[in-house]
């Protein structure tokens, strides 16, 4: 079975699936933060093993014991992943911590920032939102719809 094939995509989602029902339902350990999410898993193609990446919303410490649990629970999860989907050979889990999550909220939170003072300087500018080169066009050379001569009328 080829790495990128229909069926290894399928068996990572059912994997991912499983996995993160156990984590959300089964798994009791107290080190394991409850806002921890499986965000992807790599099985091999010989099933054999499986990486599985979590995302752990909480401090770094956090992030470190949830680690630390998965690893240490890795048994409990992979029989109970033998139980809920039926391969050939249950693979064995290796857990990675993905900041991808954390960095998207990030992003997202700077972005926010930069438009706020972005809107609040065009505010004390007097400028709609925009409207940034302040004489109503879109800098394209398109009008804003308003008309463009005094009588506003046609041009005959």
């Amino acid at each position: 079975m080829r790495k990128n094939s229909i069926k290894n995509t399928r068996i990572n989602g059912e994997v991912q699936k499983a996995l993160s029902e156990i984590l959300r339902s089964g798994l009791k350990d107290p080190r394991v933060h409850p806002m921890t999410s499986v965000t992807q898993v790599e099985v091999a193609p010989d099933l054999k093993t499986a990486r599985v990446f979590v995302s752990v919303l909480g401090s770094e410490e956090e992030r470190r014991e949830t680690l630390k649990g998965l690893r240490s629970a890795e048994g409990y999860i992979r029989r109970e992943l033998a139980r809920i989907v039926n391969l050939r050979n249950t693979p064995e889990l290796r857990f990675q911590e993905d900041t991808s999550i954390e960095y998207a909220v990030s992003m997202s939170r700077l972005i926010d920032e930069v438009r706020g003072a972005d809107e609040e300087s065009r505010q004390a500018r007097g400028e709609e939102y925009g409207d940034e080169y302040g004489d109503g066009e879109h800098g394209d050379g398109e009008s804003d719809g308003e008309y463009d001569d005094e009588d506003g009328g046609d041009d005959e």
